[in-house]
């Protein structure tokens, strides 16, 4: 029996989407395009995909507001998240690219939402750079 997913009804369901909706959701971080098709080339044995497939896939869900994309400064390569009722900020590692959660949001619903009637705040997202813990180590042994 197969377990019970709760694929977003506003998309055209496929396999493929299914699948790749199974991985991002159950992701604790933030994945990118790569990341994704390697966790479902692992998966099916790398049958009915393709990494085109993956990134038409992210951009349905994107375009529906269900996966947010982000382009990290330093990177070449964006990363996805599903958006699970709540956002979330991080803090980016220049050398690792390695990804950090902030614990809490910098700002207050009620103060970016008291800019007046001359803007309407719909939305915010904010990534934060330095080092790692790992990386700013290696940095200062080579100082």
């Amino acid at each position: 029996m197969e377990e019970e997913i709760h694929f977003p009804k506003d998309i055209k369901k496929t396999k493929q989407r299914v699948d790749i909706f199974r991985v991002l959701s159950a992701a604790s971080r933030p994945m990118s395009a790569a990341e994704i098709y390697q966790c479902l080339i692992k998966k099916t044995d790398g049958t009915n995909f393709a990494i085109s497939t993956v990134y038409r896939g992210l951009a349905a869900f994107e375009e529906k507001g269900y996966v947010t994309k982000s382009t990290l400064m330093g990177a070449e390569t964006c990363c996805y998240e599903w958006n699970q009722g709540r956002h979330r900020h991080y803090a980016v590692c220049l050398k690792c690219h390695k990804l950090v959660p902030l614990e809490i949001c910098p700002f207050e619903h009620e103060k970016i939402h008291g800019l007046g009637k001359d803007f309407t705040v719909t939305g915010h997202k904010l990534e934060l750079y330095g080092f790692c813990r790992e990386c700013d180590g290696e940095i200062s042994d080579e100082k």
